[in-house]
């Protein structure tokens, strides 16, 4: 069965997730070997204290979904495709083998660290559900000050979307987003405005990163968080890995993307569930799953059927 790798971004954390993985000789190696690139042992940074970081959290996330998904790998699955959101993304490229792992930890690491940096209180993403991405859009727009910025983030469902920015301007969006019929608005659990013009400095110095690390033409599809695009060359990925920090990611329709390229199954990398469910509630005729200790074995048996 064509299966397609999805990775998730930050707010999908919890407290001891690098404690929680499946027991395979791949998951034990690839933390031994981000742990080498970090120089200090990475399952120190999923405790609760840890995680209080974006820093402990990114890397947590990086490191919890390649080192499962090298699992799956080592027991035979060939993913047709592998999509990240946001910082997933480093994860998706990584299982490509389109850069090296050592590079990515770098790369997360400074990704994150510059993003701790540049905007450390005040703002961050709230989550809009209910209403069309052109409505937020409006919004927005009706928001939008340079004393409290706030842009249009993820679409992660025709009527999920997210967005980033102050907290004051997000506010005043959810407000309005609730009068005029949101089911739901929300502030989410992610201190940083990801995803949007605000990030473009960090968007800069990575590109600066990638261009001095080998970027190599991906080994499976590799669909993009910027313009959802299937895509299949080094500059591609090295484009998209830099950009979608201050862009924002239109993950339903990378997801589709997947669907049409043949994908059957969709397996969310731990941890959390939500691109699962986005998947069920949003593709139709799709199987889609999480990978976890307890149903690795049957989702391996059902990935290579």
């Amino acid at each position: 069965m064509n299966a397609g790798l999805l990775f998730p971004g930050q707010g999908s954390q919890r407290p001891q997730m690098l404690h929680d993985l499946v027991q395979h000789p791949a998951v034990d190696e690839t933390l031994a070997e981000i742990s080498e690139a970090l120089g200090i042992d990475v399952r120190t940074l999923d405790s609760t204290d840890a995680l209080r970081s974006p820093v402990s959290v990114q890397l947590a996330l990086f490191a919890v979904g390649v080192s499962t998904a090298r699992a799956l790998q080592r027991s035979g699955v060939r993913p047709l495709a592998v999509a990240g959101l946001s910082i997933g993304a480093f994860s998706a490229a990584v299982v490509a083998e389109a850069i090296e792992l050592s590079d990515a930890v770098r790369l997360v690491r400074s990704r994150a660290e510059q993003m701790e940096h540049l905007y450390p209180t005040g703002y961050g993403l709230a989550a809009i559900v209910g209403l069309s991405e052109a409505h937020v859009i409006r919004l927005v727009a009706a928001v939008n000050t340079t004393e409290h910025p706030v842009f249009v983030g993820n679409i992660n469902a025709p009527r999920q979307i997210v967005v980033a920015g102050s907290i004051e301007g997000m506010k005043a969006v959810l407000a309005k987003a609730l009068l005029q019929g949101a089911k739901k608005a929300e502030l989410l659990d992610v201190p940083v405005p990801s995803h949007c013009p605000l990030l473009q400095p960090i968007a800069d110095s990575l590109r600066k990163q990638l261009e001095a690390i080998s970027v190599q033409d991906p080994k499976v599809i590799y669909i993009t968080n910027v313009n959802a695009r299937a895509v299949r060359t080094a500059k591609g990925i090295a484009k998209d890995l830099a950009d979608n920090i201050a862009h924002g990611v239109r993950w339903h329709d990378a997801t589709s993307i997947a669907q049409e390229l043949g994908c059957e199954l969709l397996l969310q990398l731990p941890p959390g569930h939500t691109l699962r469910d986005l998947a069920q509630e949003n593709l139709s005729n799709i199987k889609a799953n999480v990978i976890t200790p307890d149903n690795f074995d049957k989702l391996l048996h059902l990935a290579l059927s």
